[in-house]
């Protein structure tokens, strides 16, 4: 053991210290992790395991809800309708701490972040002053020249929300398909780009040109949302369900799929940190400042003066005495 802690010690900041700044270590239950923000490049040494007191303690993924503001009024959307944004110094110190406990990305949403009158000057300090990762999730409607030019450099990756295609994307947003899809030719001139696929009994009929039109637009991801519960929906069915499970283990697409942590059951995934679970993996941060597991989630801890930090340990145990 006290070997152990010795080498730890020793070679771990010496390896940091010839490292590229957009390298970032991660010590946990499956090894450590290297990750590169820049590329979105993961290596993991698990030959060698540090014992728990070196594991780092923040999520290692974090979204960040910035602001419950949207222009559009999307039925399946699960965001609280109530007024509600973050205090931008609060947040910067929150994403200060998550930097130093081992968080590698953080992604801000909302609402629609494009909203959030910070959001460029919030991007481009976690990317300048941090290792953490930066993405966003937008509808994209509302990236103009000006916006788009400072993200730039400050945003590694943005998720962009497509709910079917044609007709049914207009049914859905209330929005022009030929705008969003003009508006996605800006976006690729920011940083590389993944699809959000809402999918439901309208949407799963269109997966295979959603597909199709990813890889002609040049997404580098899609991501399977499997549509939850909300006031105004039932979420996705049973049969549409097993349809998407099915479809998805025959699937040999060119463009990456992934799936959302809430939609993921039934599905077949692969997991390549498999002990990295729950708030080891990750976590997400309300608008009015709770901390929960989860975005769907209707509970969390409120993020007082001790920090995020603070608030993760709480959750944890309170998650722990409900198991």
């Amino acid at each position: 053991m006290q070997l152990e802690q010795d080498m730890v010690k020793a070679i771990l900041p010496d390896i940091a210290h010839f490292l590229p700044d957009q390298v970032k270590i991660r010590i946990g239950p499956d090894g450590i992790l290297f990750f590169d923000r820049s590329t979105g490049v993961n290596v993991l040494i698990d030959e060698f395991c540090p014992s728990r007191e070196f594991w780092h303690k923040a999520p290692r993924h974090v979204s960040i809800a910035i602001t419950n503001a949207c222009d559009l009024n999307c039925y399946h959307c699960f965001a609280p309708k109530y007024p509600a944004k973050l205090n931008v110094e609060r947040l910067i110190a929150w994403l200060v701490e998550l930097d130093a406990n081992g968080c590698i990305g953080v992604g801000f949403g909302g609402g629609e972040p494009t909203l959030y009158r910070e959001l460029s000057s919030v991007c481009r300090y976690v990317a300048k002053e941090t290792k953490m990762a930066v993405t966003i999730t937008t509808h994209g409607h509302r990236i103009e020249d000006r916006l788009a030019a400072d993200l730039k450099g400050n945003v590694h990756f943005i998720r962009v929300s497509m709910d079917g295609i044609g007709a049914t994307y207009e049914k859905i947003r209330k929005k022009s398909f030929s705008s969003f899809l003009r508006q996605l030719e800006l976006i690729r001139e920011i940083a590389p780009f993944g699809i959000n696929y809402l999918v439901n009994h309208m949407t799963f009929p269109e997966i295979d040109d959603a597909i199709a039109l990813a890889t002609e637009i040049g997404a580098t991801e899609f991501l399977l949302l499997p549509e939850q519960p909300t006031k105004r929906s039932n979420g996705i069915d049973n049969y549409t369900r097993q349809a998407l499970s099915r479809w998805v283990e025959l699937y040999d697409g060119p463009v990456p799929l992934t799936v959302s942590e809430a939609g993921s059951e039934g599905l077949p995934i692969v997991n390549p940190l498999p002990k990295e679970t729950g708030l080891r993996a990750y976590a997400h941060i309300d608008a009015s400042g709770i901390l929960k597991r989860s975005s769907y989630d209707t509970y969390g801890v409120p993020i007082g003066a001790g920090g995020v930090m603070e608030a993760l340990e709480l959750l944890q145990s309170l998650t722990e005495d409900t198991k």
